[in-house]
């Protein structure tokens, strides 16, 4: 089993995984649209995650934020040994349990800039990934958000796992450690608005 990590994943892995790659996947968006109220938030008071959008459908919606995203999400996938992966997939709906639903997807691994490891890296073919999406019919799937509303309402959320602000500033510091392509301008424009916010900042 392949596992593809777009969220806090990246930085808080899977039980039991043997090789981790650095790398990404192509027709999706990726969103801070998917509401939290397990882990970054409360059903009382829901937090904000990510999640990803296919591309085909993010084009019908109207997105407040960018006109023009990444064609490429970044992340990291995991292989998971065959005798750990009904384990690992047991935790993994437990974790995923709120919105998300499974779905299969090409991931592409990074070409190593290390000049001993890029004859094998730029070799390699593209790996079949399961993922975890809030699809849009799911009850969590929030749609298009005023970036500086949504910056704010990431500041006053925290559930279970922590605060959400801490899960935003990690997901920029773990995609920042990907590759120098995998900078994500959804995140780093959050992560600006909310540190302004912090800090005693007005909106823009």
């Amino acid at each position: 089993l392949w596992l593809f990590g777009y969220g806090s994943l990246i930085w808080k892995p899977p039980p039991h995984f043997d090789k981790r790659l650095p790398g990404y996947i192509e027709g999706y968006i990726r969103r801070f649209w998917q509401a939290s109220e397990d882990h970054r938030g409360t059903p009382e008071a829901p937090g904000r995650v990510v999640t990803l959008i296919d591309r085909a459908h993010y084009e019908t919606l109207i997105d407040h934020h960018f006109s023009a995203p990444t064609e490429k999400v970044w992340g990291a996938a995991y292989h998971i040994p065959s005798q750990k992966v009904e384990e690992v997939r047991a935790y993994l709906d437990i974790r995923e349990i709120n919105g998300y639903s499974i779905q299969y997807t090409a991931f592409h691994p990074a070409v190593a800039s290390n000049v001993e490891q890029r004859s094998s890296t730029q070799r390699a073919e593209p790996v079949q990934c399961l993922v975890y999406i809030g699809l849009p019919d799911n009850p969590q799937f929030l749609g298009p958000q005023n970036p500086q509303v949504l910056a704010a309402h990431i500041l006053r959320s925290k559930g279970p796992s922590g605060e959400n602000r801490e899960y935003l500033y990690l997901l920029e510091d773990a995609l920042d450690s990907l590759s120098a392509d995998s900078k994500d301008e959804h995140v780093r424009d959050l992560v600006e608005r909310a540190k302004k916010l912090e800090a005693g900042g007005g909106s823009d």
